[in-house]
Order: C-alpha cells, then sequence, then structure tokens
C-alpha cells in the first residue's frame, strides 16, 4: 500500500469513527440508551455489523432511521446488544454454584435472585431447574432483567431450537443435573419448549445496567458475560451497583472472563470460587443487612 492508499484508508476509518460517535449520541438523546460507556472496540464492530445486516452504506444512514423512523429502535437494540447464551453454559460454574453457594441460601426463609443481563433467558431456565432439583424453588424469586425487550420476550417463551438440546443435556449433567433435561420440556417440530412451572417464580423485567439504579434486594446476582463489553468506568459502577443490591453475606457470580481483582467495590467482596468467578460479599460491605 502506497502513502497515498494509506492515508485515504486512515481518512475513512476517522469518518467512520465520527459517525459512529454521532449514531451513539443520537441513540442516548432520542431514546435515552446510554452507549457511550461500552468497550469502544466492541461496540464500532456491532453497530458496522448493523450498518451491514440492514444494507446501509454508511453508519449515518443508520442514524437517520433512528431519528425518524418509528420502530428502528428494536432493530437497534437487538442488534447492539449481545444475547448469546445456552443451557448450563460453563457448567462448572452451575456446579460450584448448587455445591457452594445454595447450601447457604438454603437458611434463608426468602430466597431472591437477581439475573441481570438475561438475554433470552437460558441461564435463567438452567438456575430455575437447578434450584428445583435442590428443593430450593419454591422460596425462590428470580428477577430476570435486560434492555432489550425483544430478547425478554422470547425469554418470557421459553421456546428454543431443537438442535440445541443434545448440547444442553451435555451441559446439564456436567452441572450436576440429576436427572434428564427431557423431563423439563416438550420436543415439537425444530423447537423445544420449557416446561412452563420453570416460569412459575421467574420475574422478567426492562433494566438498563448503564442508567438504571438498584433493582432488588438479592442474596445472589449473576451476571455473566456482560462486563466484558463495558468500559472500566462501566464496570466499576456496575459492580458498586450489583454490591449494593446483595444483602450481607450474599453472593454475586460474574462470566469466567471477567473479575473483581482491579475494581473498586473488589475490597467488599471475598472469594469463594475465584477461578469460576464466585464471591461473597464481606462484612465491611455497604450491602443491607
Amino acid at each position: 500500500m502506497n502513502d497515498t492508499a494509506r492515508e485515504t484508508a486512515a481518512a475513512d476509518v476517522a469518518l467512520e469513527d465520527i459517525e459512529v460517535e454521532l449514531f451513539v449520541r443520537a441513540l442516548k438523546l432520542r431514546h435515552g440508551y446510554d452507549f457511550s460507556q461500552y468497550a469502544p472496540a466492541s461496540l464500532k464492530r456491532r453497530i458496522l455489523q448493523l450498518a451491514h445486516s440492514q444494507h446501509a452504506d454508511t453508519v449515518s444512514t443508520l442514524t437517520g432511521r433512528l431519528l425518524h423512523e418509528p420502530g428502528f429502535l428494536s432493530v437497534v437494540l437487538e442488534g447492539l446488544s449481545v444475547p448469546v447464551s445456552e443451557m448450563f453454559r460453563d457448567p462448572d460454574v452451575f456446579q460450584a454454584l448448587r455445591e457452594q453457594v445454595f447450601p447457604v441460601l438454603a437458611s434463608y426463609p426468602q430466597i431472591n435472585i437477581w439475573q441481570a443481563g438475561c438475554a433470552h433467558g437460558q441461564e435463567v431456565y438452567s438456575l430455575a431447574i437447578l434450584l428445583e432439583e435442590a428443593g430450593l424453588y419454591e422460596r425462590t424469586q428470580i428477577y430476570a432483567t435486560d434492555f432489550n425487550q425483544s430478547a425478554l420476550n422470547q425469554a418470557q417463551e421459553g421456546i428454543y431450537p431443537a438442535k440445541e438440546a443434545q448440547l444442553w443435556s451435555r451441559n446439564y449433567l456436567a452441572a450436576g443435573g440429576s436427572h434428564s433435561l427431557a423431563d423439563y420440556y416438550s420436543a415439537r417440530y425444530e423447537f423445544i419448549k420449557l416446561d412452563q412451572r420453570l416460569r412459575r417464580n421467574v420475574i422478567f423485567a426492562n433494566h438498563n445496567l448503564v442508567t438504571d439504579e438498584v433493582f432488588c434486594e438479592a442474596h445472589l446476582v449473576l451476571c455473566r458475560n456482560v462486563l466484558i463489553y463495558f468500559s472500566d468506568p462501566l464496570q466499576d459502577r456496575t459492580l458498586a451497583l450489583f454490591r449494593d443490591s446483595l444483602v450481607r453475606g450474599g453472593f454475586l457470580c460474574l462470566g469466567t472472563r471477567e473479575s473483581l481483582d482491579f475494581a473498586p467495590s473488589a475490597a467488599d467482596f471475598t472469594p469463594v470460587d475465584p477461578a469460576l468467578r464466585i464471591y461473597r460479599l464481606g462484612s465491611r460491605a455497604s450491602g443491607r443487612g
């Protein structure tokens, strides 16, 4: 590549960055969704992917549609969120919750669990199944939240492609499941539908970790593989939000690629299983009694 070509490429990237910045500003000013503190490289990649999927030549085209086209917001939020999950993802984590966390939760007469960033609900139902098998589900309330209403709607339906069932069954057994995963769903055509009884103690609600405050008083907060898309300041804000949501002695479970190590709130937590990113709120923390 000669100097002229490099200069042209650099100018194109600079223009693209300006367009991305304007798109993010328009999203906040027009609709109140603030993505400015998301990890820049990841956010830009998703915005460009959204432009490609919408057959838009430029990000500016997306901005125009965002400002003037009713209903386009839901398309944008679906494109910018990362609702990728599976049932019993990282089975070792679910096994650790069952063996190390559930026995402590069993001491409470009522258990509140906040699943933040629940996406399409696979991990919510995974949790419900293990709680059921541990004899804890009847006194548990799960609050499953996400900012993506489309993903929440799918989570409430509990309908998933049947092609996923084999992997999920292996994950379930590896997580310490005591039955067959097939006991918890019915299959029809190319889909499985999870048993409605798994939803009886789940409340699905819209909640934005960027702008909203404490959602509930919780004994366990799970937020797995969401913080990796946030900037450091937004990670710190979110972790403080979780800390303030937990009762003293409550548990926090993050994704295996995430950590409390360098967060200001790290001193408030004691590692339960650092490799699996499970922590417990200590007595020095400002959590609820």
